[in-house]
């Protein structure tokens, strides 16, 4: 169900009038109708998947707390220090076992549905259900935070069941942690005619992004890299990439901003997803930015656990002991900042171009913290001035080449064509073709109509350069609420009509219906 089509406003719509005329002590029973109607609309086999998830997620939490209360019981008559410890290692063994079993459920069948099935010949019928993998992590998480006694587990099924499928999140994400929006669901909430303003604005430029600025991009980006790589120059494979940068963060944060636009409609506040990433000042900073949901629940449910194993630590200190204190700090840190990106790469699909993908992306990571000193030294001898703008503006400059030099592996499905187009920009760049390049693949009147063509991307470079002044204005401004700023009714007024002209007259040169990219995620 696209965000754009009459089913799913009329479905918000109607949603939106129940949630608020009945009783407020309903709304949230309102919202799990919702919830469950809206996986049936969009397949019905999709309703099965979240709701094995989601009970044995619950069930799982609720024995974990049981556990827990039988410990603090049995540990009242224990008399000697050796009973409390021995009684200790039985219930944590307990807890344990209970959290491997659950988890090893959900993401088996994550992994089936999304690699296995893949791979091989079984389930080929089967479709992926929507937002397996944005509703897996997100109880995995509830989950986990359980095991740990970071709050008591919900004994209210349906409550949980709330958490879990939110319709909004379940295309686009993000993930969000049971500590933020579980008491959300349960408050009581009314309307207020300038939040829905606001939300509207976030929604129309979300939808701004996806329509006016990703579609329009899509043919031209896919005609370019359909191309072999030994007809066409590098300059236009750097054209490509360029433009598949653009695409991929319209695509992305629209859809983002859609979600969070209607999560606000029903005066929910969800995890932003991201913060200016192409004003990133090195690649770590670009995953603090990018997908932030995603890159905070690897940090937290994979990068610190794995980095805090006893074999990693006692490599630590061994490092330490041999290279010194900087090598015990950030190797055992860069091999976990592989694995995590390792598992990122897999996070995106079942193809190696993710791997390699993702393998690219902790690498570099792990290389810039281990060379961390050499650049501080080389400043020095050079007299760089660490903290002027220009250094500043250089470091965005050499994260956003970095950021597109690993779209290669991202965009580029086949590792030969990745290669070869590598190639192509290293030793064949050739910008005095570049013209007859781009007109020859993406304004050949032998298979589209280059007016169409052009229009739509002179209506994505003016949906860019607005995306691009908004980013700057909240990068330079990080403390300030853009709406608060010009939020009058004429500048709110204005911007309705631009972004729902621009939405409307993008519709005119659109050749492709493609979905959001990361609804395959």
């Amino acid at each position: 169900m696209d965000f754009l089509s009459l089913g799913y406003i009329a479905f918000t719509a109607a949603a939106l009038v129940l949630y608020y005329r009945l009783p407020r002590a309903h709304q949230w029973k309102v919202l799990l109708v919702a919830n469950l109607l809206f996986y049936l609309l969009v397949g019905r086999w999709n309703i099965a998947f979240i709701l094995v998830t989601a009970f044995s997620v619950w069930y799982a939490a609720i024995l974990l707390d049981r556990l827990s209360e039988q410990f603090k019981a049995a540990k009242k008559t224990a008399e000697s220090r050796e009973e409390k410890k021995a009684l200790k290692s039985r219930f944590q063994n307990k807890k344990r076992l209970v959290l491997f079993l659950a988890l090893v459920l959900n993401f088996g069948i994550l992994a089936f549905m999304k690699y296995f099935r893949v791979m091989g010949s079984w389930g080929q019928g089967l479709l992926v259900p929507l937002g397996i993998s944005f509703y897996t992590f997100q109880a995995a998480s509830y989950l986990v935070d359980v095991h740990g006694e970071k709050y008591e587990a919900e004994k209210s099924f349906p409550r949980f069941l709330l958490f879990v499928s939110f319709f909004p999140q379940l295309v686009q994400g993000p993930i969000n942690r049971y500590g933020k929006m579980g008491p959300q669901f349960l408050k009581e909430h009314s309307w207020s005619a300038e939040r829905a303003k606001r939300a509207v604005i976030l929604i129309l430029f979300g939808l701004m992004k996806k329509y006016a600025v990703a579609n329009m991009l899509t043919d031209s980006i896919a005609r370019i890299f359909d191309s072999p790589a030994d007809t066409i120059p590098g300059s236009l494979v750097v054209c490509g990439i360029l433009l598949y940068s653009v695409q991929q963060y319209a695509d992305f944060s629209g859809g983002i901003d859609i979600v969070l636009g209607v999560a606000q409609l029903f005066d929910l506040e969800m995890m932003p997803n991201f913060r200016q990433p192409y004003f990133a000042v090195s690649l770590g900073d670009f995953w603090r930015r990018w997908h932030i949901s995603l890159g905070a629940w690897m940090r937290d449910y994979v990068f610190y656990p794995f980095a805090l194993l006893k074999p990693m630590q006692n490599f630590g200190k061994w490092c330490s002991k041999h290279l010194g204190k900087h090598f015990g700090r950030v190797l055992p840190a860069g091999i976990a900042n592989i694995l995590v990106f390792f598992l990122v790469g897999v996070w995106h699909g079942a193809y190696m171009h993710y791997v390699w993908w993702g393998l690219y992306n902790g690498i570099v990571i792990a290389l810039s913290d281990i060379l961390e000193p050499t650049f501080g030294k080389v400043s020095e001898l050079l007299h760089l001035p660490l903290k002027s703008r220009g250094m500043h503006i250089f470091r965005i400059i050499r994260t956003f080449v970095i950021v597109n030099i690993g779209w290669y592996f991202d965009r580029i499905e086949d590792m030969g064509q990745c290669l070869a187009c590598f190639g192509r920009t290293v030793s064949a760049f050739k910008p005095s073709e570049f013209l007859y390049s781009f007109n020859n693949v993406c304004l050949n009147p032998d298979l589209v109509k280059p007016m169409y063509v052009l229009g739509g991307m002179a209506i994505a470079l003016v949906g860019t350069v607005v995306i691009f002044a908004v980013s700057l204005w909240k990068e330079l401004h990080p403390e300030e609420n853009i709406h608060e700023r010009y939020g009058n009714k004429a500048l709110t007024g204005l911007s309705w009509v631009f972004l729902s002209m621009m939405v409307l007259v993008s519709f005119v040169f659109t050749t492709t219906t493609g979905g959001f990219l990361y609804a395959n995620f």
